[in-house]
């Protein structure tokens, strides 16, 4: 089984990677936040459309490893539709996975999300996977600061 899920997780990698969801700018985007990774040099800005506290539309622009452009086009896809609160849990679920710091954490709550979860692996890559999910963190608490991985 662990075998089955390694070869989705480079698969879906592989996939996101080559064709990024949501590889564009929002014009009139009601939040714009950058995130940098400067381990990998990963850079993204990350733009959001909202409606009250629901999150409309989102897309990312910038450049970098295949894991990070991976986590941020399924990430883009799939908040499309949810409030700042469901947003932020969601962050916290996929933070707490990625990181090992909550092993009670369902991976099969986090749908498509969970091909991500064998990062906490390979602590270098972590901060190439929650670095479009610190930048949407920023985003929803409309910050305007850019965020690092550092």
């Amino acid at each position: 089984m662990f075998e089955d899920l390694r070869d989705l997780y480079q698969e879906v990698i592989f996939d996101h990677n080559r064709n990024p969801r949501n590889f564009r700018v929002i014009e009139n985007a009601d939040r714009e936040v950058e995130g940098f990774n400067p381990l990998c040099g990963d850079r993204l800005t990350l733009y959001l459309k909202m409606d009250g506290n629901k999150i409309t539309d989102a897309s990312f622009q910038g450049s970098g490893c295949a894991i990070s452009t991976a986590s941020v086009s399924l990430m883009t896809e799939i908040v499309k539709g949810l409030t700042e609160d469901e947003a932020e849990t969601l962050f916290q679920k996929f933070h707490d996975m990625t990181t090992g710091k909550n092993e009670e954490v369902s991976i099969d709550a986090l749908g498509k999300l969970a091909v991500l979860a064998g990062v906490r692996e390979y602590p270098a890559r972590v901060k190439c996977a929650t670095l479009a999910w610190h930048t949407l963190d920023a985003a929803i608490k409309n910050e305007q600061s850019s965020v690092s991985t550092e």
